[in-house]
């Protein structure tokens, strides 16, 4: 199953896991706390880790055009609760 990950640089790491995990709470299986997440959606499974400094992003999906779909919806909806800060993503398939 392809894979890949992103740590994505930002003060706010613990706020977006969380307004993402909410977001999709009513919708899809999801658990989450401060620190980390895990949304199971359609495309494949989302898992957040917050600490200070940063918003770390595992994915992982049944096949690459699955895991393509998953990524970009996971950051459009990141950049949306992010509006104030510019974010970069930098993935890394595994």
């Amino acid at each position: 199953m392809p894979r890949t990950r992103a740590v994505v640089g930002t003060a706010h790491a613990s706020r977006y896991l969380q307004q993402l995990c909410k977001h999709w709470a009513h919708r899809f299986p999801t658990e989450f706390d401060p620190d980390a997440g895990r949304i199971a959606l359609p495309l494949g499974e989302t898992r957040l880790g917050a600490n200070a400094e940063a918003l770390s992003i595992d994915l992982v999906a049944d096949d690459a055009t699955k895991l393509l779909g998953l990524r970009d919806v996971v950051v459009r909806h990141v950049e949306r609760f992010a509006f104030r800060e510019n974010l970069r993503f930098d993935w890394n398939d595994q």
